[in-house]
């Protein structure tokens, strides 16, 4: 049985945090559900101004592993963060998996990270051949 199928994903949030990510938002969740379909998505979105709360909304509606946690304002990302950490513990969800919403992480590796939690902390990386985004500037981490 694979992460991708049961197993970890079955318990997995996969935590979006957004603001102004209207035109990212939708191809970024379907990468996410493709890549596990048991695991579920939150998106936590600080009032962006460009509709992506609103958005995220019809998306959660027509999908019921997505799920949208409303913040009034830019709080910045470690808050939404902790927030959706929050909302995790509280609602079971296990593993706690962070993704950004603009493709800098790629989806299509979810479940080869969840074969390697074995009592570990796999992490994902922007900058290594192996994630795609090899040469992405220094300022970006």
């Amino acid at each position: 049985m694979s992460a991708r199928d049961e197993g970890l994903a079955s318990g997995a949030l996969v935590v979006i945090p957004t603001y102004d990510e209207r035109e990212n938002l939708g191809p970024i969740i379907a990468r996410v559900r493709a890549a596990l379909p048991a695991a579920s998505v939150l998106v936590v979105d600080d009032g962006s101004p460009d509709g992506t709360g609103a958005l995220a909304d019809e998306i959660a509606a027509a999908d019921a592993a997505v799920r949208v946690l409303h913040r009034t304002g830019k709080a910045g990302l470690g808050a939404a963060y902790l927030a959706a950490f929050d909302r995790a513990l509280a609602d079971g969800f296990d593993p706690v998996i962070q993704l950004d919403a603009d493709g800098s992480h790629a989806p299509e590796q979810l479940p080869a990270m969840l074969e390697a939690l074995e009592g570990r902390m796999p992490r994902g990386a922007r900058r290594t051949s192996s994630s795609g985004r090899a040469g992405l500037r220094a300022g970006r981490s």
